[in-house]
């Protein structure tokens, strides 16, 4: 549709990774705040909490622990988004009731879920202000080291951070990378595999959106997998979110 603010905002939205020196005003933060807390939320609970980091040194452990990414560190605005089955447990407890149940693994899919949807709400909330953002899904990793820098107690997961600034003009200027057109990701009424010769398909549909006009699927792929979905960092990152996931069992 035409002349929608929020479509098109969602539309031209990117990752920022370079900012500028410029400051996230205290308003700024305070509008980018207060639409996470308006997203939608499981039973009104708010199964989360924000971590809004300040400390320079923390800034700088963070940015190590999360793969090494300097530009963490260099960010004017930084938030963890944690989910969080260990407030309305706390609340039980101080209300009487002495034989709730532990938190389950149902309770911590809910609250991921309660986390990354407040989550993009500071998102759009930042894009509508000119102020550039970008997840940080390595948040999970290192899980003894993140817990111990963040003083995360039990029931309490790192669910995705963001970093926020002011794009510099060479991150406005860069393209958007185009998505999957529509057939590839949306099934009517039940879930079905695409066959081999459409992944080939959808894959090479995107790249030539893309710009990429001499793609080589197998190749991509397969350098891909390597480089991603085999990596050392994905492996870790396994390997911590199992250390949170026990909890809840």
């Amino acid at each position: 549709m035409e002349n929608n603010a929020i479509l098109s905002a969602l539309s031209a939205r990117k990752s920022v990774r370079v900012f500028t020196t410029d400051p996230v005003t205290p308003d700024e933060r305070a509008a980018i705040l207060n639409a996470a807390f308006q997203a939608p939320t499981a039973g009104n609970q708010q199964l989360y909490t924000i971590l809004d980091i300040t400390d320079p040194a923390l800034k700088a452990t963070l940015a190590d622990l999360c793969d090494h990414q300097p530009f963490i560190a260099g960010a004017p605005l930084v938030l963890v988004f944690l989910a969080d089955c260990r407030r309305w447990l706390n609340a039980y407890h101080a209300a009487g009731i002495t034989d709730a149940r532990k938190p389950g693994a149902g309770d911590l899919m809910l609250a991921v879920a309660d986390t990354c949807i407040a989550a993009q709400n500071a998102v759009v909330a930042a894009e509508s202000l000119g102020i550039g953002s970008c997840y940080i899904g390595d948040v999970l990793e290192n899980a003894e080291a993140m817990r111990d820098a963040l003083h995360l107690p039990q029931y309490v997961v790192p669910a995705c951070m963001l970093v926020f600034g002011r794009p510099t003009e060479q991150q406005q200027r860069r393209p958007k990378p185009a998505r999957f057109a529509e057939q590839a990701v949306v099934c009517e009424n039940v879930y079905t595999d695409r066959t081999p010769d459409e992944l080939r398909a959808d894959f090479a549909a995107k790249a030539a959106a893309n710009g990429q006009l001499d793609y080589d699927f197998d190749k991509a792929v397969q350098a891909f997998c390597k480089r991603k979905y085999a990596s050392d960092f994905s492996r870790e990152m396994t390997r911590s979110a199992e250390i949170y996931w026990k909890e809840f069992l």
